[in-house]
Formats: C-alpha cells, sequence, structure tokens
C-alpha cells in the first residue's frame, strides 16, 4: 500500500467502516493520517485508533441523532454500507426484501449526500465515493433486488456528478467484482467452498479481491490526483465484465 500522507489532516466520513471494504478503507485513512469518523450498526472488532472516531447507527432508520453528532463539513465521504441479497430471483423477492437492499444501498446515500454536499460546494472542493458494484452494469452480480438497488446507484452518481460538476466537488463510484469479506463468507464455506472456487475460475485473472485492493483504488480517487476524473464508475472486478 503506498500512503500519500497530508500536511493537514483530512476529514474522512466511511459508512460500512466494522468490517470488510469499509474496515480497510478506514484503515488505509488512517495510515495516510487523515482523521476518519465511521458509521455501522456493528462496532469494529479489535479495532481502535486514536484519530478514529466511530459512531454506531443504523443508517436504514433517522439519521437526525447521527448528523447532529458527526462533523458538518467532510473532506471526503465513502458511501460503502451495503447488502447482498442471497441472489434471489423476482419471484422468490419480496416486497419487503426490496425495500430492505433500497433502504441501505441506495436510500442513506442520498439522504447523507443532501446532508454534506452543500457544504462541500461552499468550500470548493470536496469528494464523494460511492460503493457501486459489477452488478450496477451486469446481471448476475446479485439477485433482482440488489442488482435493481446497485444500478441505481450507478445512476445516481453519474447524475450528482453531472449536476455538480462545476462546483469544484468530484463525485466517483467503485465498482468490485467478488470481494472476500463477511459478506462473502457462506461462499467460502458452505459446500467446502465450491461457490468460492467457481467464482475465482469465473474471474480472468483466477481469484477473489481483497478488501485492500479495494481501499487502495479508494485512497487513489481521494488523493486529488484523479483531478481531470470525474463521474468515472471505476470497475475493479478482476475482468469480470470482459467476457
Amino acid at each position: 500500500m503506498t500512503q500519500n500522507r497530508q500536511d493537514t489532516p483530512r476529514k474522512i466520513l466511511v459508512t460500512g467502516c466494522a468490517s470488510g471494504i469499509g474496515l480497510a478503507q478506514a484503515k488505509c485513512f488512517l495510515e495516510s493520517g487523515d482523521k476518519v469518523y465511521g458509521v455501522d450498526k456493528q462496532t469494529p472488532q479489535a479495532f481502535s485508533h486514536p484519530n478514529f472516531f466511530f459512531f454506531k447507527a443504523d443508517l436504514t432508520g433517522d439519521l437526525t441523532d447521527l448528523l447532529a453528532q458527526l462533523p458538518q463539513t467532510f473532506d471526503v465521504i465513502c458511501h460503502t454500507a451495503g447488502i447482498l441479497d442471497d441472489y434471489k430471483p423476482l419471484l422468490e423477492t419480496s416486497d419487503e426484501d426490496f425495500r430492505q437492499l433500497w433502504a441501505t444501498n441506495l436510500t442513506p446515500v442520498i439522504k447523507l449526500t443532501r446532508h454534506f454536499l452543500p457544504q462541500m460546494i461552499a468550500q470548493k472542493s470536496g469528494i464523494i465515493i460511492t460503493m457501486c458494484s459489477i452488478a450496477s452494469f451486469v446481471a448476475g452480480g446479485g439477485g433482482a433486488a440488489y442488482t435493481t438497488s446497485k444500478h441505481a446507484l450507478a445512476g445516481f452518481t453519474k447524475q450528482l456528478a453531472l449536476d455538480y460538476a462545476r462546483t469544484g466537488v468530484q463525485i466517483f463510484g467503485i465498482a468490485p467484482g467478488a470481494v472476500q469479506t463477511g459478506m462473502t463468507k457462506q461462499d467460502f464455506e458452505v459446500d467446502n467452498g465450491q461457490m468460492a472456487d467457481w467464482v475465482a475460475s469465473e474471474t480472468p485473472i483466477g481469484r477473489w479481491a481483497q478488501p485492500s485492493e479495494v481501499a487502495d483504488l479508494t485512497a487513489f480517487l481521494a488523493s486529488g490526483k484523479a483531478s481531470y476524473m470525474h463521474g468515472e464508475i471505476v470497475k475493479i472486478d478482476g475482468g469480470w465484465t470482459l467476457k
């Protein structure tokens, strides 16, 4: 991991920080000397840092109390919280399944962005990174509810980027393929990991990604070195969508 230490610590908001990609992002920013404000409904296990400030909250609920506790300005926001849907097709997916996926994968992104974007515009700087998916581009990366929610998130990301392109705020999305996290743990455990083996065999480079690899991409997008990129949803999928 290449560290890019800042002269002045930035304030970073990371949702879904308790595990997986969100935790890897938090650690990556902390290694760069930033202050990280993490939000999750689960508490990160065996992790602490003097510049890590954790807020326990369910992002599908009322965010009033959370927003009152958080700083009112951030330099970087990583919308990373999300859930899967067990790859269920439409006829096995209830209205409640759809509601839950949208309430987790999309609605908090809209609410938090609406709250913090005016401050970013006022200071003419800031970076917002949404956690999209290969399911934002193709079918098969999830079930009906997940794929729908991630397509919607990609649309939100692109429209947000276009609408505010001249404000000094940069908007990006990241679209991971198969990442080995707690969310995909059962793929490695059920039936002696047959699903994990199949996914690796179907991925052109022949393996799963690690959360740290997604965090490294996040660090680049948040570094200021991608200054002429805007509105891009960057795939990190081991070549999955080449097929």
